[in-house]
């Protein structure tokens, strides 16, 4: 029996030999792979804070710098509005204190405030124009009438107080409650333009605690003042009957008319003037 022999045969051509076990190769990886890749978010997310914050103190100080030549003394008042009661060397007078500081310093709403402290001065305006000018747009108080003994009252309904109050008393004089200047007023603003196409003004209105309206007119081309008790309520429908019956039956008698109660639901009464007792010359006496 012959011995069995083993042979190696060659692989078949266009084979290639299969590796076995753990002589098969593996592909090594960069190494750019196989480390950790570096995060540059955080380096990002700080980089425009940084930023502004440096733009930021970068102005400021350029601003502190620049200040000295920039900033300077105001120059000019520039004063405008249309001025009647109040003079212009009144207005420079008062906002003295407030000009000489310079351009940037100046306190703009402290002088609009001590402007509009002055009585006849209802509205101020202030503002700067480069490079040392300020410039006031004043509104005068409109007097319409007098609020009582003390004081005058806007068209508006508010009250101010002016030193000079004896110039006014040809206005009109109202009366009322501190807290009704504004309701008298829109009151005799209707009640005077009912008036007016009959020839009458009003002189004096009056509102009292308890709610009742007394209107005086003045004496003028309708005749002598005539004093009108409107009551409480319905005041312009009451008018308008005053007005009605006046043109029919009182207009020729209005100068005998004292008063007129007007509190009726659909009428009036009427209270006469007293006659005024004709004066008798005293005969001369001849002495000897």
């Amino acid at each position: 029996m012959q011995g069995a022999s083993l042979r190696h045969q060659p692989p078949a051509p266009g084979r290639k030999p299969v590796p076995r076990g753990a002589s098969r190769m593996v592909a090594k990886e960069p190494m750019s792979v196989r480390l950790p890749k570096a995060n540059f978010g955080f380096l990002k997310a700080l980089f425009w804070p940084v930023l502004l914050v440096a733009l930021g103190y970068g102005t400021y100080e350029g601003a502190q710098r620049l200040m000295p030549y920039a900033d300077r003394p105001i120059t000019n008042v520039n004063v405008q509005g249309d001025l009647t009661y109040i003079s212009q060397q009144a207005v420079q007078q008062r906002i003295a204190p407030y000009v000489a500081a310079s351009f940037f310093t100046v306190d703009l709403a402290g002088m609009r405030t001590e402007l509009e402290q002055m009585p006849w001065i209802a509205h101020a305006e202030v503002r700067r124009v480069w490079p040392d000018q300020v410039v006031i747009r004043l509104e005068e108080q409109l007097p319409v009438a007098r609020w009582g003994d003390e004081a005058l009252l806007n068209n508006q309904g508010q009250a101010f107080t002016p030193r000079e109050l004896a110039n006014y008393e040809h206005l009109p004089q109202l009366f009322g409650p501190q807290r009704a200047q504004q309701q008298v007023m829109q009151q005799y603003q209707v009640l005077s333009q009912m008036l007016r196409p009959m020839g009458f003004s009003i002189a004096r209105l009056e509102l009292r605690e308890r709610g009742s309206w007394f209107l005086t007119t003045g004496a003028g081309s309708a005749g002598p003042g005539i004093e009108l008790l409107l009551g409480r309520d319905h005041l312009v429908e009451k008018m308008r009957r005053f007005i009605a019956i006046y043109e029919k039956t009182l207009k020729e008698q209005i100068t005998n008319i004292a008063r007129i109660d007007l509190r009726y639901a659909n009428g009036l009464a009427v209270g006469w003037r007293e006659p005024v007792a004709p004066t008798i010359a005293q005969p001369a006496v001849a002495k000897n």
